[in-house]
């Protein structure tokens, strides 16, 4: 069969349609305001989200296939498809953007040192699979060969690409070069380099040699914030930061032909692999660090699958402070005893309770047991759904996991 690229057109013309008309309803609109009260510290009720979702396992008869040939077509088919599936079948408090954002495309540099690692893939479809890192990083002799990436924004190619889609659909739906979201994590990159059992050793028996090395990806971190700002990479009105709600009322969004300051913009950190390690080397090894790389930024989320429960009186020296991460192994009624009102919590629900069945009356008590905790403490809450990593094929579990949480938070 001969490629037309009028059949590429018709079939975006067609979603970008179905997009945009969702984009436009009451239902898609009036959820920014529940997403900005949240973040503001006066919520309403706490917003649900569902993220890093296993596609592949949801392709019902096909009406995620794409068919689309060019790249950047299919690039756009797949949003599309994607975000209407979601919206049709477990949208949450989902916020579909009003255009087709083209992100802006960069380049980095290698930092002189590659990644030793095993890969182990149950399901070929997957793309979430298991590592098993090896030590590349054990002497100061290899330390020395890391070098401060250089990034490099091609604004000639999001250009192109941009010309390009909004020739096919920019009568349609509005077209709009967005910059990025902001994502540090230095920690996860370090144990890339040392895996876990080195790494954590190290953290005992060589104190100041993992000092050096978490100073050099500070270094790292600071200089590429630096690099994007100057280079005007930052998305100053994100909806999301990662996974979770982004909107609020503090920062000042962008003017008019300024470039994107990281005081306009949400700074993002965590520290996973310290998850199991004392409070007093959390923040000699990773908050004392991370105050210096948040300090620009307006306002910060910090942590992600680390349990910060009984951490939270060093996270808050982080400059900036706005949202924490509590996760399933976390204890949220006492993270929200201490956290109250003075920041948002992103609360983690077990995204085990969707892997192969869902057990309806064990996710009633594990969000009634956040919700309860957020009320009786006043805190500002949202609930994010994450780390998809299978639902078992099974698109039930979602939507019922959707129908359930939501029917809690609307009765808040």
């Amino acid at each position: 069969m001969l490629y037309h690229v009028s059949d590429d057109i018709k079939i975006l013309r067609k979603l970008a349609y179905e997009y945009y008309q969702v984009c436009l309803s009451k239902e898609n609109l009036n959820t920014y305001d529940l997403h900005r009260k949240v973040n503001d510290l006066c919520m309403e009720r706490p917003v649900v989200l569902i993220n890093e979702i296993p596609f592949h396992e949801l392709n019902i008869e096909g009406c995620l296939n794409l068919h689309c040939i060019d790249n950047d077509f299919k690039e756009a088919e797949d949003f599309f498809r994607k975000k209407l599936f979601q919206w049709k079948y477990f949208r949450a408090d989902m916020i579909l953007q009003t255009f087709y954002p083209v992100v802006k495309i960069i380049h980095k540099s290698s930092i002189g040192l590659d990644i030793d690692e095993n890969i182990n893939a149950i399901d070929n479809k997957n793309h979430i699979v298991s590592h098993e890192y090896h030590d590349v990083l054990s002497s100061d002799e290899e330390l020395s060969k890391i070098k401060i990436p250089t990034i490099i924004y091609d604004e000639e190619a999001t250009i192109r690409k941009y010309n390009k889609i909004s020739n096919v659909i920019g009568d349609i739906i509005p077209v709009k070069i967005t910059g990025h979201n902001t994502y540090m994590t230095m920690w996860d990159n370090i144990s890339r380099y040392r895996g876990v059992t080195p790494l954590l050793i190290d953290l005992l028996e060589r104190p100041d040699f993992t000092h050096r090395i978490v100073k050099k990806f500070t270094e790292i971190e600071i200089s590429i914030s630096k690099q994007m700002e100057e280079l005007d990479l930052y998305e100053a009105n994100p909806i999301e930061i990662h996974c979770t709600s982004a909107i609020n009322s503090t920062l000042p969004g962008k003017s008019n032909g300024e470039k994107v300051t990281r005081s306009q913009i949400w700074g993002r950190g965590m520290a996973q692999i310290l998850g199991s390690v004392s409070r007093e080397m959390h923040e000699e090894f990773d908050i004392n660090y991370m105050k210096e790389l948040m300090k620009p930024f307006g306002l910060v989320y910090y942590g992600c699958c680390e349990p910060l429960d009984k951490k939270i009186d060093i996270v808050e020296k982080i400059p900036n402070l706005r949202k924490i991460s509590i996760t399933p192994w976390a204890d949220i009624d006492i993270a929200a005893e201490v956290i109250g009102n003075k920041y948002v919590i992103a609360n983690k629900p077990n995204p085990a309770s969707v892997a192969i069945n869902l057990d309806e009356d064990n996710l009633r008590k594990e969000i009634k047991k956040t919700l309860d905790a957020c009320k009786r403490n006043n805190c500002s809450c949202d609930i994010v759904l994450k780390d998809i990593s299978s639902v078992n094929y099974k698109l039930d579990n979602l939507v019922k996991w959707e129908k359930i949480v939501m029917e809690m938070v609307n009765n808040y």
